[in-house]
């Protein structure tokens, strides 16, 4: 889940913050710890513990729909909104449906809507890793997050002065490496000024295209920086 833990990190709307594996009580002897969990920030008024997740993932494969589907009962009868499941076999999203009593298939180009969210959340981007680096990106976007931000008005301002088509090509690799450095900063594996260095003075393609795909699951930033050799 760790892939999916910093898209939904990146996708948390101010005031939530997202986990995995973390325990959740549902009655006297059972409780639930889903695969990733959206959360508010903020303190129980009342008991000063944490509050209840609002919304809650769990990754599937075929075998266990089933038992997702107990946890996921459970969990709604607690008190959480919405759950959903990420079947990567298959290649889809699920939501849990009181109604239904059971899971409704989404859409393949469905996304999940919610207060919890700074930006709608595409189902394909859940359940494929190949796109998890732009929707990570959109998510730091729609935050305004100004290291993006600042990346993407570089690139256009290089855009304009250099002309058009190599602008676009700078302009779109800076970003990238922004959002390489934004990645590693969200997940506390803040870069060395020299790692910093590399990484944004880094133009080319395949090189960022491999950094984007493996930023989400390396260990440090020298294991990233190594996927560089191919």
């Amino acid at each position: 889940m760790v892939g999916n833990l910093v898209l939904l990190e990146a996708y948390c709307a101010a005031g939530y913050n997202a986990a995995s594996d973390m325990l959740t009580r549902t009655g006297l002897r059972e409780d639930f710890a889903p695969d990733g969990s959206i959360y508010p920030i903020a303190r129980d008024p009342t008991t000063g513990g944490r509050m209840l997740e609002e919304l809650a993932f769990e990754v599937v494969v075929t075998e266990s729909l089933a038992h997702a589907g107990r946890k996921a009962a459970s969990l709604i009868r607690r008190g959480v909104r919405r759950v959903f499941a990420i079947d990567v076999e298959r290649g889809r999203g699920l939501a849990w449906s009181s109604e239904l009593d059971g899971w409704e298939i989404l859409a393949a180009d469905a996304t999940i809507q919610d207060r919890v969210l700074v930006t709608p959340l595409a189902i394909r981007d859940l359940v494929s890793a190949g796109s998890a680096d732009d929707a990570v990106a959109r998510a730091l976007l729609a935050k305004r997050n100004a290291v993006v931000r600042t990346a993407v008005e570089e690139g256009r301002t290089e855009g304009r002065a250099q002309g058009r088509a190599e602008g676009r090509t700078e302009g779109r690799a800076q970003g990238r490496a922004e959002a390489i450095v934004a990645i590693l900063v969200a997940r506390g594996l803040s870069p060395r000024p020299d790692e910093r260095d590399l990484i944004l003075a880094t133009d080319d393609d395949d090189v960022l295209t491999r950094w984007l795909a493996a930023v989400a699951n390396c260990t440090s930033v020298a294991a990233l920086i190594a996927t560089s050799r191919g």
